[in-house]
């Protein structure tokens, strides 16, 4: 009887056996696929080729564009306008005519100077042929001694008299070519302030202004503390700017770095900067703001990653390199200079590895990859997975 009881409790003791191993078979498949990620699926990344490139050091900041001259047209004279020969937005050259003034005026002020000059030296010759003849009288004891200094006298006052009428011929010859207003510098003429038939004052009257474009200058600050750098190279050599104006990145203007200013602005911590252009295509217009690059040196053969590569952690920066048998290690690594979406490597890699761009994420150390499609191209990135 007990032989049946034992026997009828058999078949639940089994189960119940079953049971209880369950669980722990369940614990152990995942942790030994966890244990060694290279076991697992292989992980679809993006990856790169570590290059050497020679690397720009370059200081980017926002610049304005600023005339190289900048003239405000006044008359020197009062008077109505009797012509204006030039348009609104014109290029004009030095000396080129840009209003003619009434000038009749001038012209009746000279003519007044010239014949009150043809006056006193008549007036001078007879006063002199006087001083001479009394002179001889005076020597002769014929003439007195007061003849003689009132003869002398009317010479040297007639004498100068001459002098300010031909004073007064050039001061009349001035202002006659002060009718006629002339450019004093190459450049391109602004809004017309007056037309023909208005009357200038002189000096408050502004006629137009005149801009200088070729040459002209970008300003632009950079913190204080690359001002070392800065002098440094610009010592040693002429230092490369490039500007660009938005919307016209396809035409970079070229200049050079000709001016460092003479004190740091206490108020924001810059140093003021200036550039010179030729802008020969005027691809550079005074007002505008465009981004300026300033080139200080070059990295020759730097060793270079795509940025996207480069990870962030708690003991600092990594990049996850693909080695030989399609499986990622971390390795962390020591960072230089930032530049068009690449970060130059001081340490850590070498030319010719294979880091992982994209897909870090989901990477520990040990697990296999395997090259994946872009997304945007549907083609793969840089560089295949090396394989073994």
């Amino acid at each position: 009887m007990k032989q049946e009881a034992w026997a009828a409790a058999l078949p639940h003791s089994v189960l119940l056996v079953a049971l209880l191993s369950l669980p722990a078979c369940s614990r152990k498949d995942p942790s030994a696929q966890s244990g060694r990620g290279a076991q697992g699926p292989a992980v679809p990344v993006l990856t790169a080729t570590v290059t050497a490139e020679d690397v720009p050091v370059e200081i980017q900041a926002i610049g304005n564009v600023q005339a190289y001259s900048l003239v405000s047209v006044r008359s020197q004279i009062t008077g109505p306008i009797t012509q204006v020969h030039i348009q609104e937005g014109q290029e004009v050259k030095a000396g080129d005519r840009l209003f003619s003034i009434d000038s009749r005026p001038g012209e009746a002020a000279l003519n007044q100077a010239l014949a009150n000059l043809k006056r006193d030296e008549a007036q001078m010759l007879s006063a002199r042929l006087e001083f001479l003849r009394t002179s001889n009288l005076f020597e002769s004891k014929i003439a007195s001694q007061q003849d003689f200094d009132t003869a002398e006298a009317n010479y040297r006052a007639l004498e100068g008299s001459a002098l300010a009428d031909g004073a007064a011929i050039t001061n009349a010859q001035v202002s006659l070519g002060y009718t006629t207003i002339r450019s004093p510098i190459d450049g391109r003429t602004g809004n017309l302030t007056v037309k023909a038939g208005n009357v200038v004052k002189t000096p408050d009257d502004v006629l137009l202004t005149i801009t200088q474009v070729r040459p002209i200058y970008v300003a632009f600050s950079v913190p204080e503390q690359q001002l070392p750098a800065i002098r440094r190279e610009s010592q040693a050599t002429t230092l490369p700017v490039v500007a660009i104006v938005p919307g016209e990145t396809n035409r970079p203007a070229q200049g050079e770095l000709t001016f460092i200013n003479n004190m740091v602005d206490i108020t924001t911590g810059t140093i003021l900067l200036k550039a010179t252009f030729a802008n020969t295509n005027n691809v550079l217009w005074p007002g505008q703001f465009v981004q300026v690059s300033l080139t200080l040196s070059n990295l020759s053969k730097a060793t270079v990653v795509p940025s996207q590569a480069v990870q962030t952690g708690q003991n600092g920066e990594f990049v996850f390199v693909v080695k030989p048998d399609e499986t990622v290690e971390p390795r962390p690594v020591t960072t230089s200079i930032t530049a068009n979406g690449k970060t130059v490597i001081a340490a850590g890699v070498k030319p010719g590895e294979t880091v992982v761009t994209d897909g870090q994420l989901r990477l520990v150390p040990g697990v296999k990859v395997s090259l994946r499609e872009s997304l945007a191209s549907g083609t793969a990135t840089n560089a295949p997975v090396s394989r073994p």
